[in-house]
């Protein structure tokens, strides 16, 4: 089978269910939720990161690249699901990964090595440097032949894999989305309807930057009056999350039926039943919210707080 054989056939179907929920503060407040399951579209590449890198892969495969490169934290949902991709379309894959080399051996690089990543671990000071031309074009010497994909998988290629979720939605008022490197809101952007308003939840501190990182992705988005971002539920940071919200978001899971995680759609659900007791919402708001996946990042997590490795 060819490479583009094994793309298609990757990235051939995006269906995912769409799952109405109830919730006390939902009739309280008369508002409609239904989730987007996008952390069913695939076993090992879920959620946004299925989309994200759905036209990145394919660059790369019609570039003929000889493998594919990118860059993560040590529990990255996106090095995680590049090495299932890679593994799938016959691609090495390098993982330049900020952190120690002992964290190789939890779960979610333990994956990625399973499926033939190479990892790379750099210090924090030299992950700063993973936008400088420089750095790159010396990694670009030293892999010959790599497609290099940014962090989070966060680029213009992606947008349109994003745009194609709209494609199964029915009409709403508010489309809600955790937010981090922001390739997954400008994407949504791209295609907004005209009716719909999106409401980004930042799951880590991006007051200074995060607005301009996704108008540099996609320019309309500075004079697009559809979109804002809530900047206040990021609970301390990235990957953050205090013993209080992981109970509440456990509590939340259990309510609605719906496995949630406290790095991203969990800490963003919280934070949107937060608003919603708060009246952020007018009454009768139809809302949709997209879980981007980023289960197994807390399965990771979980081990590494049991062996004393989370920081």
């Amino acid at each position: 089978m060819s490479s583009l054989q094994c793309w298609q056939q990757l990235f051939g179907q995006s269906l995912s269910p769409l799952t109405p929920v109830h919730h006390p503060a939902l009739q309280k407040h008369h508002l409609s939720l239904s989730i987007k399951r996008d952390d069913l579209l695939h076993p090992s590449i879920s959620g946004n990161k299925w989309r994200k890198l759905k036209y990145v892969l394919r660059q790369a495969v019609s570039d003929r690249a000889t493998g594919l490169l990118s860059f993560g934290g040590a529990w990255s949902n996106h090095l995680h699901a590049l090495a299932a991709a890679g593994h799938a379309l016959g691609l090495p894959t390098i993982g330049m990964v900020r952190g120690e080399p002992e964290y190789a051996t939890n779960p979610t690089l333990s994956d990625a090595r399973a499926w033939g990543m190479t990892l790379e671990f750099v210090d924090r000071q030299t992950y700063r440097r993973r936008h400088d031309s420089d750095f790159l074009a010396d990694i670009a010497r030293r892999h010959p032949g790599f497609y290099l994909i940014p962090e989070g998988g966060s680029c213009p290629l992606a947008l349109p894999g994003m745009a194609e979720l709209w494609q199964t939605l029915p009409p709403c008022d508010e489309l809600l989305v955790p937010v981090a490197s922001g390739g997954t809101l400008a994407g949504l952007l791209s295609a907004r309807p005209a009716g719909t308003r999106i409401t980004g939840y930042a799951v880590l501190k991006g007051k200074e930057w995060l607005s301009g990182t996704i108008c540099d992705l996609f320019a309309p988005a500075a004079t697009d009056n559809g979109w804002q971002l809530r900047l206040e539920h990021h609970g301390g940071g990235y990957a953050k999350c205090s013993a209080t919200d992981r109970q509440a978001i456990a509590g939340l899971s259990s309510t609605l039926g719906v496995p949630l995680e406290p790095v991203y759609s969990g800490k963003a659900m919280l934070g949107l039943f937060r608003d919603i007791e708060a009246g952020f919402y007018p009454p009768g708001s139809r809302l949709v919210f997209v879980h981007t996946g980023g289960l197994q990042g807390a399965r990771a997590q979980i081990s590494a707080k049991r062996s004393g490795q989370a920081k």
